[in-house]
Order: structure tokens, then sequence, then C-alpha cells
């Protein structure tokens, strides 16, 4: 249903119409564009006695930091740009999309739960003087992108280098993302 109702300003009286819920246009489906793409989410993260894969609180659902693993559940480890590529780098930051996709579905029931994209912060196994970090964590983003448009699946980013992280693994993401109660 649209309601129209007048807006006044300093200089002039005008109509506006805003759209109630009921009538507004579907997002696209997270779950659907995952099938569409022929991706398949790797198992959850598990809950262990120091941390929790999601935590949510009010309409936020906080991603704890995941870490790189192929397809094959093995770590990828290794620095950016000594013992990887960068785009080796940025595949492995999407793998980690897809562990971070597969937590927040296991933790909401449906990916189409999630409303957007809020927060990302991207870790970079990298060496001191390496630059391209951003172009890394894009592996990140572009799957947001792809799964929930670009709406959705574009947050605020800060994609950093950091000397080491656990196991020496490549990228460790973490990320917060607002969703529907």
């Amino acid at each position: 249903m649209d309601v129209t109702r007048e807006t006044r300003t300093a200089s002039s009286t005008r109509p506006t119409t805003k759209t109630s819920a009921a009538s507004k246009p579907e997002a696209p489906s997270a779950e659907a564009r995952l099938l569409e793409l022929g991706l398949k989410l790797p198992e959850a993260n598990k809950p262990s006695a120091t941390l929790t894969p999601v935590v949510i609180t009010g309409n936020l659902a906080f991603v704890s930091g995941h870490i790189s693993r192929g397809a094959d559940g093995k770590a990828i480890t290794g620095r950016v740009s000594e013992e990887l590529t960068v785009a080796q780098g940025k595949d492995a930051a999407r793998q980690v999309g897809l562990a971070v996709l597969a937590s927040l579905k296991q933790e909401l029931g449906s990916l189409d739960r999630v409303r957007r994209v809020v927060k990302v912060l991207g870790m970079v196994n990298s060496p001191a003087g390496f630059k391209d970090q951003p172009q890394v964590i894009n592996g990140f983003s572009e799957l947001l992108i792809e799964v929930f448009g670009r709406e959705r699946g574009l947050g605020a980013r800060s994609a950093v280098g950091v000397a080491s992280l656990p196991g020496n693994v490549a990228v460790e993401i973490e990320a917060i993302f607002e969703i529907e109660r």
C-alpha cells in the first residue's frame, strides 16, 4: 500500500510517496544465489570452550574471525607475496567467505535473514612493505556481493597486513551483519 503525505520545506510543499513494507520489492534470495552460483558451503565452525562463531545481539550478528581453509578443510597457510601469490591470497579470502556464510546459516537457519553486511575486518599474513591487502580481501567482499547483491553485500571494510596469524594461515576475517530478527 502506498501512503502519500506532504513534505514541507522552507521553500515548498510537495507530496512524497512512501512504500510500505508489504509492497516493497523482495531482495534476491541469498540461498537461491548460492545454488545459481554452484557454491557449496563448508561445514560450519563449531563453538569451543573459549569462543562461539556467531554472537547475535539485537539485530546484529557478530562473526568471529574465520581462517582460510581450502575445500578439503585444510588450512591455507603462508605469507601472501612470499609463499602465496596475491591471486592465491584472494582465493583464500573467498574460502573464508564461504566459511563465514556457513556459520551464519547455521546460526540463522537461512542466509535470507541477512539484511546487509555492516563491517568487515580482513587480516592478511604478509611481510612488511606488502601493500596489496585490499586486493586479497576483495576475494571475500566479491563473494558477499555475488551472494547478497551489491546493496546488501557491500559494507564498510578494513584490510590490514599482520606479521603472523594463528597456524600461519594466510587470511583471517571477522564481520558484522545486520539481520532480521
